[in-house]
């Protein structure tokens, strides 16, 4: 609860600044999110339709990409990512849960997963991510979702703006991007559902260090 007041406080003390900021952001450039590769350890993926303009509209998003990755034995997992060049103008990113309830999928486990994945300076590193279980009349999804913007990983979205907030007064950036991943839980068995976990999660450690090359440092 102090958290949180504390978060708000830094939200509301730096909406003005966001709002009245006129100066340009300075964003460095990065590889186009669709250099991400296809072929990623077991993984092979493929492109997803394009989402329709009336859903972008309401992501805002700058650019974005959304596959589906598979193996020949193992239940496919889908890879989206969203990237915000700026959020200054209203364009800001939207928690997963917000839009899912909309799909017909409810939340019905939360939780939090941390894990190690590659570093570029030292051997690797640990990330923590939010991590749901969602369902849909039987069917079931397990979910991974986090923040990232300049190297950092964030599962809160309240810490997340909050950084948003230091970032646009400390750089003039307020870029990030919101990465998201979903693999089916098969069955009913507690231990489907540990599966899909650790499918979930050997599959961010797979293709993390390539997330970090694209996105802006």
């Amino acid at each position: 609860m102090v958290r949180l007041l504390i978060t708000s406080a830094i939200l509301l003390a730096g909406a003005g600044y966001l709002a009245h900021a006129s100066e340009a952001e300075k964003i460095p450039p990065a590889q186009s999110l669709a250099t991400i590769p296809l072929k990623v350890d077991r993984w092979q993926g493929r492109e997803e339709p394009g989402f329709a303009s009336n859903i972008l509209a309401e992501l805002g998003v700058d650019e974005y990409l959304n596959r589906i990755y598979f193996t020949p034995k193992e239940p496919i997992v889908s890879l989206y990512v969203g990237f915000y060049a700026s959020q200054r103008q209203g364009d800001t990113i939207h928690s997963p849960l917000n839009c899912m309830p909309g799909a017909g999928w409810q939340p019905v486990q939360q939780n939090r997963a941390t894990f190690a994945v590659p570093a570029a300076a030292e051997s690797s590193r640990s990330i923590t991510v939010n991590e749901f279980v969602i369902q849909k009349g039987l069917d079931r999804q397990l979910v991974q979702y986090w923040y990232q913007s300049h190297g950092r990983v964030v599962a809160s979205e309240y810490v997340s703006k909050a950084y948003m907030v230091f970032d646009a007064i400390r750089l003039n950036r307020t870029d990030a991007a919101m990465i998201r991943v979903i693999t089916p839980i098969v069955g009913d068995q507690p231990q489907e559902e540990r599966a899909a976990a650790r499918r979930a999660t050997e599959f961010v450690q797979a293709i993390f260090a390539s997330l970090n090359q694209v996105l802006p440092s």
